[in-house]
């Protein structure tokens, strides 16, 4: 076991977050992207996406003929970027800030199929299994029309095979609502932190839930070990898979041009700075990996965390990667944020974002219902409380003395910050039910 309260002793931030205070903390080992690529393209090249995109273009036609929502973008899943001018005035005046430069909205809430970001990486994977499996049966070619896995013989030619996963909900519904439709049979393995109404909406897709009163890492640690017993199973696995961060990497060429689209310049003067919610990382991971390689030193990316289970920020701050688990550090991990509660992080993704993560925010449960109220009255967005977590990003991004700093070191003066694009990724929230909707709108926490 790690000696967590040397850490604890040694870093004041770690102390303020083993408090459960909202804090950031600024990465010290933060390094400029030409000392960073030659050992990152090593993990995860260019090519290595590019074949990820690629792949997700051979399987649109499928993925149009069995969800006919995808029609409108040809079966790519894709969500929108919504200015969110009016959110971003609420925010100045609930936190008595400025927020620099211009807030957009990055609507993964919204994605197709699965309704979370989840619907970028976890599809993938199973997609690309799917294909592996196809191809070496010789029952699929790459030059095919990939809408011919909707056929019934192909259907029967998956069911042979089992695909698992350990979810907090939305990994687990973009696992098992695309696998079922392949005609996998599916297994997902949920801990007591996942919402009961996710659980159900993956019953009634035909998807087994196998459920534990115990945390994510429990369900991932079992849901391993089963499918590890059967041959013809293939587990999913959001701690260390790579081709679900190859999936999450492919949103920021998508991202790239809808920035473009909207006339929306990324340079030195005019910067990108990207906050996104993270559980165990791999979706994060995967984005602000992406962004990185295509903007370079021009973005700027930050997680949020609750200040109830901050693993990522515990195992990127203290190096200890997949070791760091919040309970050492005298945090329950229990959160309202749901898609957040992850007691250990992935250790594939805190190190490969050892040099490339700017910092971490941690954010009090209350704010989230705050924030959703808040963009629900402003920009009539609804998105679930997980999601909101970015937020706290851009209202605590020049109050705090540690990311004031850090702007002052990347010489992103008054000026850059004026011109600057910021993006609040929400992860999650199109598919939750009317009624619980409601029951987050009336949800107030605060002390």
């Amino acid at each position: 076991m790690m000696d967590a309260e040397k850490y604890i002793m040694q870093d004041p931030v770690i102390r303020e977050v083993s408090e459960k205070k909202e804090t950031v903390w600024v990465n010290p080992r933060y390094l400029p992207f030409d000392m960073t690529n030659a050992v990152c393209s090593l993990v995860v090249s260019d090519a290595m996406i590019d074949d990820a995109a690629d792949r997700l273009q051979r399987f649109a036609p499928f993925i149009e003929r069995c969800f006919p929502e995808t029609e409108v973008t040809h079966g790519l899943i894709e969500s929108p970027l919504k200015a969110i001018p009016d959110m971003q005035k609420a925010l100045e005046k609930d936190f008595a800030c400025t927020i620099p430069g211009h807030l957009l909205l990055k609507m993964d809430s919204h994605l197709a199929i699965a309704g979370s970001v989840k619907a970028r990486g976890g599809i993938y994977e199973v997609l690309k299994h799917a294909e592996d499996l196809a191809l070496a049966a010789g029952k699929l070619k790459v030059t095919d029309n990939y809408a011919k896995l909707a056929d019934q013989d192909m259907k029967d030619f998956f069911h042979q095979y089992t695909v698992q996963v350990g979810s907090t909900g939305n990994l687990g519904l973009s696992i098992g609502i695309m696998s079922a439709a392949l005609g996998f049979k599916v297994k997902v393995h949920m801990s007591m932190d996942a919402r009961q109404w996710k659980k159900d909406l993956l019953r009634q897709k035909g998807v087994e839930v196998i459920e534990y009163a115990d945390d994510y890492s429990k369900a991932v640690a079992e849901g391993r070990r089963l499918s590890d017993q059967d041959p013809t199973s293939y587990f999913v696995d959001d701690e260390k898979s790579v081709n679900l961060f190859l999936g999450y990497a492919v949103a920021a060429r998508r991202l790239k041009k809808q920035l473009d689209d909207m006339k929306i310049t990324v340079d030195a003067d005019h910067p990108l700075i990207v906050y996104i919610p993270a559980g165990v990382g791999g979706a994060p991971g995967g984005v602000s990996y992406g962004l990185k390689r295509i903007f370079k030193d021009n973005v700027h990316v930050f997680f949020t965390e609750p200040t109830l289970c901050p693993s990522v920020l515990l195992g990127t701050a203290t190096q200890e990667f997949e070791k760091a688990n919040v309970h050492d550090f005298h945090i329950d991990g229990i959160t309202e944020a749901d898609g957040l509660a992850c007691a250990s992080p992935s250790g594939f993704v805190t190190r490969i974002m050892t040099n490339l993560l700017s910092g971490d925010f941690t954010v009090d449960d209350y704010r989230l219902f705050d924030f959703l109220r808040d963009l629900k009255k402003t920009e009539d967005v609804e998105i679930e409380p997980s999601s909101c977590a970015a937020f706290i990003g851009p209202c605590r991004l020049t109050v705090y003395e540690g990311t004031r700093k850090y702007l002052k070191d990347q010489g992103l003066d008054a000026g850059k910050l004026a011109n600057a694009t910021q993006i609040a990724w929400a992860t999650g929230g199109r598919l939750v039910p009317e009624e619980i909707r409601k029951e987050y709108l009336n949800t107030y926490l605060k002390k």
